[in-house]
């Protein structure tokens, strides 16, 4: 027993002193911050490394050599003098050139969003649609927003020049009639380009107005002997919480600022037959505002298209009155976008085609109705009906 434990008082012993930190942990913590930048500062300044670290690989060149009739050949894709001609280049080559697609066209995949199916669409080459769908030149005037529609001196009108020529089979010529014109085109390339590939050269495309490359788009649906209609945008009675887009023609604007607006609308792109209502249930229900549209369009020699949902639309009434080629969507086909309800609503057509001699439906450009549409057209015609451009259904004025 040591001294210290007999001076210790009873029961307690004596406790060794914790060790404590000469610095304070944040203040150590802080220091290690600072001298970490310090460090980076230091580093950037003196290391010549505009990459910062990043991994890279140097790799050695040589100017190509001069091209000779050799090299032309295997550049054009010719097998070399002396060489195989079922040379394999290996798999990255022979894929490209079994995936290019002939005369120099587009090749889009469209990946269809209920399955994950990946689909290749082949478009036709820029050259070939321009051959095949130039623009009249007679039919165009020059206005501040740029060509709008005109009728030529001639007397003829941009609804007869760049409509689809009706051809009827032998027996068909007193068929029941079918329109069908699918909107909304345009604005999605892969969605254009969907319908483009499935959907029969009788259906009429209705373009919006606000696409990129929206003149290729038509230029390539005209090429296809598709009928086209401009999409204009109107008011419809919840704007502006909902706005149709730019230039959308309005019944609080005077006659002469909408017929502005739509030669704005008219110029975006050219070779269509008509100009269809975007929306506008509250502009159609209105005569002072509809009306100088109509004579407007009646005046560029185009027939005006309602869709038709809009039962308070005056579009007819105001068409009749003036003379105005005109007609009208009777059944909407995609309400219920599902497969089994647009199967019905294209069965409901066929019968009122039956009862009346003629009938038209709409719907937009979304995967599952182009899917049915195009499965639909390909027997509608089997149970002796006839599907035809929105024109050869068109209510045509009286002559005078």
């Amino acid at each position: 027993m040591t001294a210290d434990d007999l001076s210790a008082p009873l029961g307690q012993k004596k406790r060794k002193k914790r060790f404590v930190f000469p610095v304070a942990l944040p203040k150590a913590v802080a220091g290690l911050l600072g001298l970490f930048i310090l460090t980076v500062v230091a580093w950037s300044s003196l290391v010549d490394d505009p990459f910062g670290g990043e991994p890279m690989a140097v790799v050695a060149t040589k100017p190509p050599a001069p091209k000779t009739a050799k090299t032309a050949e295997a550049a054009a894709g010719a097998p070399a003098s002396g060489e195989s001609p079922s040379r394999y280049d290996g798999p990255a080559a022979s894929q490209a050139a079994a995936s290019a697609p002939p005369g120099g066209g587009n090749t889009i995949n469209i990946i269809d969003g209920a399955s994950g199916k990946t689909q290749q669409v082949v478009i036709p080459a820029a050259a070939g649609d321009k051959q095949a769908a130039s623009i009249d030149q007679r039919h165009l005037e020059k206005t501040r927003h740029g060509n709008v529609p005109k009728i030529a001196e001639d007397g003829s009108r941009p609804s007869s020049i760049y409509a689809r020529p009706l051809k009827l089979a032998p027996g068909k010529a007193d068929a029941p009639r079918i329109a069908i014109v699918v909107g909304g085109l345009g604005i999605s390339t892969a969605g254009t380009s969907e319908a483009l590939a499935k959907l029969p050269a009788a259906v009429t495309f209705a373009f919006a107005p606000y696409g990129n490359d929206i003149d290729k788009l038509v230029s390539r649906a005209r090429a296809a002997a598709h009928e086209i209609l401009l999409q204009a945008p109107m008011e419809p009675f919840d704007y502006p919480d909902n706005d149709p887009g730019p230039q959308t023609l309005l019944t609080s604007l005077t006659a002469e600022q909408n017929v502005d607006r739509l030669q704005w609308l008219m110029s975006r792109f050219q070779g269509y037959v008509g100009i269809a209502n975007y929306m506008g249930a509250r502009f159609t229900s209105s005569e002072a505002a509809l009306a100088p549209v109509l004579r407007e369009t009646a005046k560029r020699g185009l027939i005006f298209f309602d869709d038709g949902t809009s039962p308070r639309s005056l579009a007819g009434q105001i068409a009749g009155g003036a003379n105005i080629p005109f007609a009208k969507a009777e059944i909407v086909l995609d309400t219920v976008p599902t497969p089994v309800e647009i199967d019905r609503a294209l069965g409901r057509l066929e019968m009122l085609a039956r009862d009346r001699g003629t009938a038209v439906g709409i719907a937009t450009a979304l995967p599952a109705v182009i899917a049915r549409i195009a499965e639909w057209s390909k027997k509608v015609e089997g149970r002796g009906f006839v599907l035809v451009p929105i024109t050869a259904v068109a209510i045509k004025p009286k002559s005078s």
